[in-house]
């Protein structure tokens, strides 16, 4: 049986290795393995033209939207808080072009922390550019408690209370048109957003690929594999 193919997103950065020094496509490592880990076979996207979103999606059987930097608030039509990070603007629009050809495409999509507040953005919704209590410190991943709500697809793949990785420092506002929220934070922080049926988009806060709880990209295999 051939594994579904699922795309990654990358950072586009300068990186250091071995001799050299210059600009890189970059994905944590933990990414591709959770994919593997999970029954897919990983691929990275690195920022293209938002022309060519389409031609990628139509090869791919699932799509990863990867943490990073904050989305530039003029794509949700906010002036930036003092305390929201420069922009990565080719990457706001290489990401926002490949999930709505995902969406018209009826392709599974699971945005990660940035790639869920960007999913939200896609849709329509407004973010929170700043709260405090979700990250433990600098370069520190830390843990919080996600409630799942009863009946969402977030809650068929993780019924229970969990602790999950967690670092981020923004937040859905106004959800996305069709969006629901399905898991929320102690503080009332809404943890995960999904589409109703029968589209399989889900969006996570939090860091799956930096703990070891397979069940949310799994979700994503199987639905990519037309499970």
């Amino acid at each position: 049986m051939t594994k579904p193919l699922i795309g990654v997103t990358t950072y586009l950065d300068q990186a250091r290795w071995g001799v050299w020094d210059m600009p890189a496509a970059l994905l944590p490592a933990q990414y591709p393995r959770l994919v593997q880990a999970s029954g897919g076979l990983a691929a990275m996207l690195p920022p293209d033209e938002p022309a060519a979103a389409a031609g990628v999606v139509a090869r791919l059987d699932g799509l990863v939207v990867a943490g990073g930097a904050d989305v530039e608030p003029v794509r949700y039509g906010a002036a930036p808080d003092p305390r929201t990070g420069p922009p990565a603007r080719a990457r706001d629009a290489w990401e926002l072009a490949l999930i709505e050809a995902a969406l018209s495409a009826g392709v599974p999509v699971l945005g990660i922390c940035r790639g869920m507040q960007l999913l939200n953005v896609a849709l329509g919704g407004t973010l929170v550019q700043h709260l405090d209590g979700h990250v433990e410190s600098v370069g520190v991943i830390g843990r919080h408690a996600v409630k799942p709500v009863p009946g969402s697809r977030y809650a068929s793949l993780v019924p229970e209370l969990t602790s999950v990785p967690t670092y981020h420092h923004q937040a859905v506002d106004r959800l996305g048109t069709g969006l629901a929220a399905s898991a929320y934070a102690e503080d009332g922080t809404v943890e995960a957003v999904e589409l109703a049926d029968p589209a399989w988009a889900l969006g996570v806060q939090w860091h799956p690929e930096m703990g070891e709880d397979l069940r949310v990209m799994r979700g994503l295999v199987r639905a990519a594999g037309g499970a």
